[in-house]
């Protein structure tokens, strides 16, 4: 029987994984560099959806000193955002502080027990000011390479209603597709109601899109907050859909015909 690859890519959440970056990895704080290495690797705890870096202890500038974990090491939830802080660890291993510049990033360092990540630390995403994968900042988190986009123009008919009220109405979407996330359909504003949006001021960033800034719904007498976003200054694999609109499937009724 076939296996889909969403199905091995859920059994394999309970694992400790890592993978080659094949790429330089640098970290700032206060425009200095703490972090610079050409054999960075990709670690993903059990559970965690979301990677970090982990380099060659040589590679970070300035020593380690024993950290003591304020978050117990039990009773995790079974599947790890990036909203959950980097101190919640769901596997064996010391917490470390790095000191750099006579800053101390505490618990920013993490050795795991595992003699094949054997001298290598996992770093704090939040610890640090700014990330570089060779000249590009990176934002949101480390890089995921196997999740990518695809953003691809289509002639089908796109209608975005709530209630009554169509808000949208295209026959040349882009859409948008990225691995493990829903179908993203991206409307040209000249086919969006932009009188009935208002701008809020919800900005998210995405690791591949860059930052998003959102739109809320004015539908008689109803707001519907945040209910689309665009990217105006999009990254590059997401320049297809800049200052395109792009509607919450859960929060409004989306049609294709």
């Amino acid at each position: 029987m076939a296996t889909s690859l969403d199905e091995v890519t859920k059994s394999q959440l309970g694992l400790l994984r890592w993978t080659d970056m094949r790429r330089r990895v640098r970290a700032f704080v206060d425009g200095q560099v703490v972090v610079d290495s050409a054999a960075p690797i990709q670690v993903w705890e059990p559970h965690r959806v979301v990677g970090c870096y982990a380099v060659p202890s040589a590679d970070i500038v300035g020593p380690l000193e024993h950290h003591t974990p304020t978050l117990p090491p039990a009773e995790h939830p079974p599947i790890l955002t990036p909203a959950h802080p980097f101190a919640l660890h769901t596997a064996s291993g010391a917490t470390y502080d790095i000191v750099a510049d006579g800053r101390t990033l505490a618990g920013a360092g993490f050795r795991l027990d595992d003699p094949d990540l054997a001298g290598y630390v996992l770093l704090d995403w939040d610890a640090f000011d700014e990330w570089r994968e060779e000249e590009q900042t990176v934002m949101g988190h480390a890089h995921d390479p196997y999740q990518r986009i695809d953003c691809l123009p289509t002639s089908r008919h796109v209608v975005v209603r709530i209630g009554d009220t169509v808000l949208a109405e295209s026959r040349r979407p882009t859409l948008l597709l990225e691995t493990h996330l829903p179908v993203r359909h991206y409307i040209p504003r000249e086919d969006v109601r932009m009188d009935v949006l208002q701008r809020s001021d919800t900005v998210t960033v995405c690791a591949y899109k860059g930052q998003a800034t959102y739109w809320s719904a004015i539908v008689g007498d109803e707001v519907i907050p945040d209910v689309a976003w665009t990217y105006t200054d999009p990254l590059h694999d997401a320049e297809p859909v800049r200052d395109l609109i792009c509607f919450y499937d859960e929060r409004v009724d989306l049609e294709i015909r």
